[in-house]
């Protein structure tokens, strides 16, 4: 391998490790293995309220489930449970279950059999285990052209599980937390620009790779002043980030990604006040209490996958561009990104 493609190589798994996708497009295995990006440039639909949100879902899921071939994925979050109440009686609702034998592990399915029978749904439960989650990664991964995240895989069986009963489209609540502030931790503060630098990132290169390149330029297109506001930047590149994890893993899995909230915008300044008080998505939650009156809220958690659990005992990368030990001090969705990095390598370069 020449210098200029080792200088790529080191580019590419750099890109991934900070941003957790390759932003660009490109790869030094694009020929081969072309890395696939959602485009940003569609139209979405301006929303000021809770009342605005509703209107405009109850729309879209009307749309998609006309023909009678759209299920749900239904988590014990309030994003689905809105959209749940725009689902017609007796409609599929699908609820990840992830398993380790021995461990107790997050498990959303009791709230989310709560929302199924308020709203008439048709409720199964997937049960994922770590076998599952390696028998279809090579599958994303070729598919993607790149790495992908912890919780694709457990989407992509969601996805052939519900093509398999027939249906041809799954709804999914993605990108509600990024519009709308969910993301409460990476809106905390006005950040200053090397502090969001560290605090965005999903792995620093340097940390666990040889020939490490920090590619700083995402950071520097929202850089103002010295600071880098948190809502504007993740609603670039962590929105087009989640978008291709769900758009690919639908795609493998057989049927179409129908993601409503995605296709909104919110139409006024992001209220900092309110989420730095605790009032996260405050106009999803002024959705749920419209729609759900005398209902609490449940506390927001990210998708369970048990990856502390699952990566426990994983010695890390094998592959000579990473640095011995590299994995000692980093947490299993760190450990995820490493160990599904070195497989697309493997793969990128016919070795699996």
């Amino acid at each position: 391998m020449n210098q200029e493609t080792t200088s790529q190589k080191s580019l590419t798994m750099s890109r991934y490790l900070m941003y957790r996708y390759l932003y660009t497009g490109h790869s030094a295995y694009e020929k081969s293995l072309p890395p696939q990006i959602v485009d940003l440039g569609f139209d979405r639909i301006p929303v000021k309220t809770g009342a605005d949100l509703i209107t405009t879902l109850k729309k879209q899921i009307e749309d998609a489930t006309s023909d009678g071939k759209a299920a749900i994925a239904l988590s014990g979050g309030i994003d689905s449970a809105v959209m749940a109440k725009f689902m017609p009686k007796g409609s599929k609702a699908y609820t990840f279950r992830c398993v380790v034998p021995g461990v107790q592990v997050t498990d959303e399915t009791p709230q989310a059999a709560k929302y199924a029978a308020e709203c008439g749904l048709d409720h199964e439960i997937i049960e994922i285990t770590w076998n599952d989650i390696v028998s279809i990664q090579d599958d994303l991964i070729r598919s993607k052209g790149a790495p992908i995240h912890s919780i694709e895989a457990q989407i992509c069986i969601a996805a052939k599980r519900a093509g398999k009963a027939g249906f041809t489209k799954l709804i999914l609540g993605e990108n509600a937390d990024i519009i709308y502030g969910g993301m409460d931790g990476l809106l905390a503060k006005d950040w200053l620009f090397g502090e969001f630098v560290e605090r965005y990132s999903y792995v620093m290169p340097h940390r666990v790779m040889r020939n490490a390149v920090m590619d700083l330029a995402p950071y520097y297109a929202f850089e103002k002043n010295g600071h880098i506001d948190g809502h504007d930047f993740i609603n670039t590149y962590f929105r087009q980030e989640a978008l291709g994890t769900y758009t690919n893993a639908c795609k493998v899995g057989g049927v179409d990604f129908i993601g409503p909230y995605s296709r909104t915008v919110l139409d006024a300044p992001i209220d900092y006040d309110r989420i730095r008080s605790g009032d996260t998505k405050y106009v999803v939650r002024e959705a749920f209490k419209t729609l759900y009156p005398g209902w609490e809220a449940p506390k927001k958690i990210p998708m369970p996958r048990p990856m502390n659990e699952w990566m426990k005992d994983w010695e890390g990368p094998q592959r000579p561009e990473f640095l011995p030990g590299c994995v000692e001090l980093l947490s299993g969705d760190q450990k995820w990104m490493l160990y599904s990095l070195e497989r697309y390598l493997n793969i990128a370069e016919g070795l699996v």
